[in-house]
């Protein structure tokens, strides 16, 4: 669209400074008053279009007038009034046709500005804010409150236009016939009351209304996510009934709304049509008596009837304010959250490695972190991997794994102590230098709605096809893709669930051998394989982490002997170090842990 994005600065500016409650509905006009400032040279323009627009239909009652008593009562050609009515009447279209394209383009502008804005916001944001937010919730501030903003946009340089319109048959009407014009507004003031009294009434409502949209957006989200755990249960009527509990709290907030408009509406319509009356019986009185013309009643009452309309779309235009105002308290929420995890002001670099200078330290140095104001998790943590070595942590369930993970790779900082690559502690690094330094396989895979190739290439969209097949290969996944389909350019379904679980987590695997971290984590990433096929993966993962600092967490025997060591971990802390044969051979809780896992699932290399 050729436009810059630097206006943008002043709404984040002021999003930042809002500090007043969600429901104060002043915050919402403030915020709305500066996303339209940044929008002013696009809006002015279409508002200036619009009064070329508002001058050919003025025009059209008056050339109407003229034509009536000169043309019809006179003796001037009717033809050339004719014509100049319709020339009048093809401008106003024309102007029309322009106006509705600058109110569109600047309202798509401002929905797409910001709906860009948000969603790199969100991807911004730390880890825990997603874990505690509902994602539909988040959706609908991305969808449904920036559409109410676009449609309160739209009509911007419409209504504008229209209050010029407005004015301008005020002036024509008044100079005219003073004492018909006053008699025929009358109802204006009244008019402008309700507006007002309409618009205070409605917002409290719009704004539970919305609110209780995004509660059945989160119900629909996580019921398509979840569907297969809703069908294994049976569940699926349980998961109607918060549907329709949902959808029955939005049908009562509605009918409140309803019942506001229902009020209110009607009085804006019908208050104008009095003034109509109005001119109907007192103008044609004047008419008989000759103290006015046919045309000036004519004109009367095309003016008036045109104010139906215009004074109508201001109500309405009050309400869609009022709901634009609402979504942007909304997205406000949202843009107003700060990260906990940012990026350093001064970010330092890894060290380059070399023959004589191995990449991949990783140092845990008295590391303490627990969630929120609970017990700590990990309490005095301290580990040392050496260059090119592998690790296993091993622990019963809530022993602190997956935290150090997610420590390593800053979703959470650590409240305590310091964790070091190479001899730099994480928190001076930029966050896409860390994560590019530490590729992860989860033990909850999740693939994107794409290509295989492309899954696999997601760290490094430029991968060539070479690099991506020898990761495949690696990960023991290529001759299985071979099968697919399309091969490589097979498009896997939502979150890759046409795909087996070993299949998705050999994917996974691919994906992190082709981002090449210096130091690998597999969170338990044999998890979903079969254990009569987890062999071919063990293999692979050997070949992968050959030379490079990785960690395993681990439930199998046979995939936590790929480690060079072995740290049991108990409570968030190191209760033992060593190998695999040696830990099961010396250690009662490492042999206790691995023998709670093998009652789990029938693990028979536990005993290896």
């Amino acid at each position: 669209m050729g436009r810059t994005t630097d206006a943008g600065t002043s709404f984040v500016t002021v999003v930042v400074e809002a500090k007043e409650p969600l429901s104060d509905s002043s915050l919402g006009w403030k915020l709305l008053r500066t996303a339209l400032l940044e929008q002013k040279r696009g809006l002015l323009l279409g508002v200036m279009v619009g009064v070329f627009w508002a001058a050919g239909k003025v025009s059209v009652p008056q050339l109407t007038k003229m034509g009536i008593d000169r043309g019809i009562e006179g003796r001037e050609s009717l033809w050339f009034w004719s014509g100049l009515v319709v020339g009048a009447g093809v401008i106003a279209g024309i102007f029309t046709s322009l106006r509705r394209w600058y109110a569109f383009r600047e309202s798509r502008w401002i929905e797409t500005r910001l709906r860009e804005k948000i969603f790199d916001h969100l991807l911004h944001l730390h880890v825990g804010y997603h874990d505690g937010m509902q994602t539909g919730q988040i959706m609908s501030r991305a969808s449904s409150d920036l559409q109410q903003l676009q449609a309160f946009v739209v009509m911007i340089p419409i209504t504008l236009s229209n209050l010029v319109m407005v004015i301008a048959i005020v002036v024509l009407l008044i100079s005219s016939q003073p004492v018909l014009a006053l008699v025929a507004l009358s109802p204006l003031p009244v008019v402008t009351i309700l507006a007002s009294r309409f618009s205070r009434d409605i917002h409290p409502v719009v704004l539970e209304v919305q609110q209780e949209q995004a509660q059945l957006a989160t119900v629909v989200e996580e019921s398509v996510a979840g569907v297969r755990v809703i069908k294994g249960f049976g569940a699926e009527k349980v998961q109607a009934n918060k549907l329709l509990q949902e959808a029955d709290d939005i049908w009562k907030v509605s009918l409140i709304a309803a019942k506001i408009r229902s009020r209110f509406l009607p009085a804006l319509d019908l208050l104008p049509s009095l003034g109509l009356i109005a001119v109907l019986g007192i103008g044609g009185h004047r008419v008989i008596n000759d103290q006015m013309s046919v045309g000036d009643l004519v004109k009367f009452n095309a003016y008036i009837t045109m104010l139906i309309w215009p004074l109508r779309n201001l109500a309405m235009t009050v309400a869609l304010g009022q709901r634009a105002s609402v979504a942007l308290m909304r997205v406000n929420e949202v843009l107003n959250t700060p990260s906990l995890i940012t990026d350093p002001v001064v970010a330092l670099e890894l060290p380059s490695g070399s023959q004589t200078q191995p990449v991949g330290q990783l140092q845990f140095n008295d590391v303490i972190f627990g969630y929120g104001d609970n017990a700590p998790i990990i309490d005095d943590f301290n580990l040392s991997v050496a260059p090119g070595s592998a690790v296993a942590l091993v622990g019963a369930t809530g022993s602190g794994k997956s935290t150090i993970v997610r420590l390593l790779t800053r979703f959470h900082d650590v409240q305590r102590g310091s964790i070091k690559i190479d001899g730099v502690d994480i928190r001076s690094l930029s966050l896409n230098d860390l994560r590019t330094a530490v590729g992860i396989v989860f033990e909850e895979t999740f693939l994107f709605h794409d290509s295989v190739f492309d899954n696999i290439a997601f760290a490094q969209p430029d991968a060539s096809p070479q690099v991506v097949e020898r990761a495949a290969k690696l990960a023991g996944a290529h001759d299985f893709i071979l099968e697919l389909p399309h091969g490589y350019a097979t498009i896997l379904g939502e979150r890759g669930y046409s795909l087996s679980g070993g299949q998705r987590q050999r994917i996974a695997i691919a994906r992190a051998i082709v981002s090449d971290p210096r130091i690998l984590v597999l969170d338990d990433a044999t998890s979903a394989v079969d254990p009569s096929k987890e062999h071919e993966i063990r293999q692979a993962m050997a070949t992968v982490m050959k030379g490079r600092t990785t960690i395993v967490i681990a439930h199998r025997a046979g995939t936590i002997a790929l480690a060079d060591s072995v740290v049991l971990l108990d409570g968030g802390r190191v209760v033992a170090l060593g190998t695999h044969e040696e830990l099961l051979l010396n250690d009662e809780r490492y042999q206790k842990v691995l023998a709670g896992w093998q009652e789990s699932d029938g693990d028979s290399e536990v005993d290896n």
